[in-house]
């Protein structure tokens, strides 16, 4: 996709979305066949339920129906939120993660996978795990020091409402 057609898809778009209380967080336009796969990822702190994607994307349609950023070319829209495997790379993503376990690819130390304790302007408290019957400990990192980060999934983890029952 063209920066100028992003552009001004996102300039279309993004009003659109955040008046759902919503953020944009990517914008893709693909070949799908003979048609065009145009994708539109939004989340908030709170996630996003199926109904909210649907409503946006009905809104969405119309908008795009009403502008030419898509020119006469059919295409397929697609409204849905980030996937668990979504890279963190924003420092909203950080915070919505807090608690979360993460697999980070450090920019010189190799790889850590902690848990995010806190979050603030400069980096991220964490708790790395302990191995073998040790202690979990306390690190603090940059997020300069951070090359990638991606959520790890978690199957046997209690949800923290259990842990206080």
């Amino acid at each position: 996709m063209s920066t100028t057609q992003s552009d001004r898809l996102r300039a279309l778009l993004e009003p659109l979305v955040a008046a759902k209380g919503l953020d944009l967080e990517e914008i893709e336009l693909s070949k799908a066949g003979k048609r065009r796969m145009l994708r539109i990822t939004v989340d908030s702190d709170e996630g996003v339920e199926l109904d909210a994607c649907a409503e946006l994307s009905r809104e969405v349609s119309d908008r795009l129906d009403e502008s030419d950023v898509m020119g006469e070319d059919e295409y397929v829209l697609e409204v849905g939120s980030p996937g668990a495997d979504r890279p963190l790379t924003e420092h909203r993503h950080y915070v919505r993660a807090t608690g979360r376990l993460v697999k980070f690819q450090l920019a010189e130390d190799g790889e850590l996978i902690a848990r995010i304790l806190g979050v603030d302007d400069e980096g991220l408290d964490l708790e790395v795990p302990g191995v073998k019957g040790r202690k979990a400990t306390a690190r603090r990192i940059a997020f300069t020091d951070i090359a990638k980060a991606r959520v790890e999934i978690e199957f046997n983890r209690k949800d923290k409402k259990e842990e206080e029952a």
